[in-house]
């Protein structure tokens, strides 16, 4: 089975970083900061969420990218 491959974009200044396997291992490696902490986001029906990660002034969202593969 291949790795999920994903993708972090910062909130802040909508910079990208791509080809992830392990977000957190690879975004310290790529930004140069240390300390990391989990970024969480509720829902309306009070549902908490992990989307990510903030990384010195970054404050990443994390996404799974799936290729898109439809039936012709």
């Amino acid at each position: 089975m291949k790795d999920k491959l994903y993708m972090a974009i910062d909130e802040r200044t909508g910079e990208t970083f791509h080809g992830l396997v392990h977000p957190r291992k690879n975004l310290i490696e790529r930004t140069g900061f240390k300390h990391v902490s989990k970024m969480y986001v509720n829902d309306n029906a009070g549902n908490t969420f992990h989307v990510g990660y903030v990384i010195g002034p970054y404050w990443f969202n994390v996404y799974e990218v799936i290729p898109m593969r439809k039936t012709a």
